[in-house]
């Protein structure tokens, strides 16, 4: 387990159970308001795919999906899936799904080679979501308008969370600042990436940080970015200041999805290029995948921040190294 840090003298507002009804209200009051200034309409959604597919979300390419074999299929193998950014535009077309109209589903992925902290575990919970444009819409006002939107709704979440609880103050910026990693590094040249991302959000609040996975200016990418569902290009990250924590907080990763030339240009820097003969991968080469946006929020770190918790086990089950269970425990942090 990476460091664990309790701040001095923190105790939750809310007790076990009282939590139980607030992580309810959190997460009923943002699906409902997402889904309203989105246009998206709430779908089932696998926990697992066929590994030959192409529609398990390779993450950054070295973590190890959990699998297993079904007996009535003579052990074909099946795999737990990291997230949904691939199986969402799939289901778009299949689903009859016209322009203007989304998708969104709850997402349940165990990432069993995460290194679990404060805000890490290997269970992930989060709201995946996926809308149709034209291929007009490719481009970067499309992503900053969508932003703003997913925006808004957090920061009307934080508003009504704070009427419903008296202890939750309204921290959020009234705008989210945008930038892209190649200006961030451009301001911090001498800061690692997260150190960046600190003190960029730090300043700001709520900070956008745009085009994440190809290489900068030095040599190296901000971090590493699944090459077969994001536009380099045209994706971000919605980072806030925590300050229960004083951390940058990722609540949300997003894009607008490759289409057939950014995502053979990816796969070949990437050097995956073997992944283009697989199912996915072939419908976007060939153009018969609609053109989307999408993205996932965290569904914990959406609770976690507005009830203003100090370690994600507040808000989700999961399982923790023994010495982090008696560490918390000592500090007075009741995980679920």
């Amino acid at each position: 387990m990476k460091k664990c840090i309790i701040p001095d003298g923190y105790q939750s507002a809310l007790n076990l159970h009282e939590t139980q009804i607030a992580i309810k209200t959190v997460k009923d009051f943002f699906q409902n308001l997402l889904s309203e200034r989105l246009n998206l309409l709430r779908v089932s959604a696998p926990l697992f795919v066929d590994p030959s597919s192409g529609l398990n979300d390779n993450l950054n390419g070295i973590e190890r999906p959990v699998s297993f074999g079904i007996k009535e299929q003579d052990d074909a193998p099946a795999e737990i899936v990291h997230s949904l950014a691939k199986w969402k535009r799939y289901a778009l077309k299949k689903y009859g799904f016209q322009m203007g109209e989304g998708l969104y589903t709850d997402m349940s992925a165990i990432r069993r080679d995460e290194e679990t902290d404060n805000i890490h575990s290997i269970y992930v919970d989060q709201w995946d979501w996926e809308k149709i444009i034209s291929r007009d819409q490719r481009c970067m006002d499309t992503l900053k308008d969508t932003v703003r939107n997913v925006y808004k709704v957090l920061r009307k979440t934080e508003k009504y969370m704070s009427i419903r609880y008296d202890y939750i103050k309204e921290i959020l910026p009234e705008e989210i600042f945008f930038i892209t990693t190649q200006d961030l590094e451009d301001l911090y040249p001498d800061c690692a990436p997260k150190e960046r991302e600190y003190m960029i959000t730090k300043e700001k609040g709520a900070v956008c940080l745009m085009q994440i996975g190809d290489l900068l200016a030095s040599g190296i990418p901000h971090d590493g970015r699944a090459p077969d569902y994001d536009d380099w290009m045209l994706n971000a990250d919605i980072l806030v200041y925590y300050p229960v924590l004083d951390i940058a907080l990722e609540l949300s990763s997003m894009g607008i999805r490759v289409d057939a030339v950014s995502l053979a240009s990816q796969l070949q820097k990437a050097g995956c290029i073997k992944r283009a003969d697989m199912p996915f991968q072939k419908a976007v080469l060939n153009d018969e995948l609609p053109f989307t946006i999408g993205g996932g929020i965290g569904q914990s770190r959406i609770c976690m921040f507005f009830l203003r918790k100090a370690h994600i086990g507040e808000v989700q089950s999961s399982l923790w190294p023994a010495s982090a269970v008696e560490e918390l425990t000592r500090k007075g942090v009741a995980i679920l």
